[in-house]
This record gives structure tokens, C-alpha cells and sequence, in this order.
């Protein structure tokens, strides 16, 4: 039993990572994309023209996006420490 209580919480554990971790790889991701077709189409290779707009986007999508990871993370944590008589 304890087995399956451990897989599930590390289920729980690595899927509400990779959603509240999601809109801040996406954003970056999209931003790195255009980035890299400008630079391509434009044949400008500046280092600060990749990491400048990445860092302007994880910025904004911290701030849209904030309370809600926030919220989620909140919630995982109210729910193991509510849980944790079950476990044993």
C-alpha cells in the first residue's frame, strides 16, 4: 500500500509541475520561436536579441499567470498536508 500512496503522490507531484510550470516554457517557447525566424529572415546573430525578449515574456507571463500557479500550488499543498493521517 505504501507503494501506491508514494506513485500516486508522485504522480500528483510531477503533473501539477508540468501545469504550473506550462504557461511560462510556453510563452518563452513562443517568444524564442519568433525570435529565432526575425533573426533568421533579418540575418541578425545578437545574444541580447534572444535573452531580452525571453526575459520580457517570463516576466509578463509570471504576472498574468502568478496567482493563478499560485492557486494551484496552494491547493496541492492544502490537499497532501490534509492528507497526510491517510497516508499512514
Amino acid at each position: 500500500m505504501g507503494s501506491d500512496v508514494a506513485l500516486h503522490l508522485m504522480e500528483q507531484l510531477l503533473w501539477g509541475a508540468l501545469l504550473i510550470c506550462a504557461p511560462i516554457l510556453l510563452s518563452t517557447l513562443v517568444v524564442g520561436l519568433a525570435v529565432s525566424v526575425l533573426q533568421v529572415v533579418t540575418q541578425i546573430q545578437d545574444m541580447s536579441l534572444t535573452f531580452i525578449p525571453k526575459l520580457i515574456a517570463t516576466v509578463l507571463a509570471l504576472t498574468v499567470f502568478g496567482s493563478w500557479m499560485l492557486r494551484k500550488l496552494l491547493i496541492f499543498s492544502k490537499e497532501l498536508i490534509a492528507n497526510i493521517p491517510n497516508y499512514f
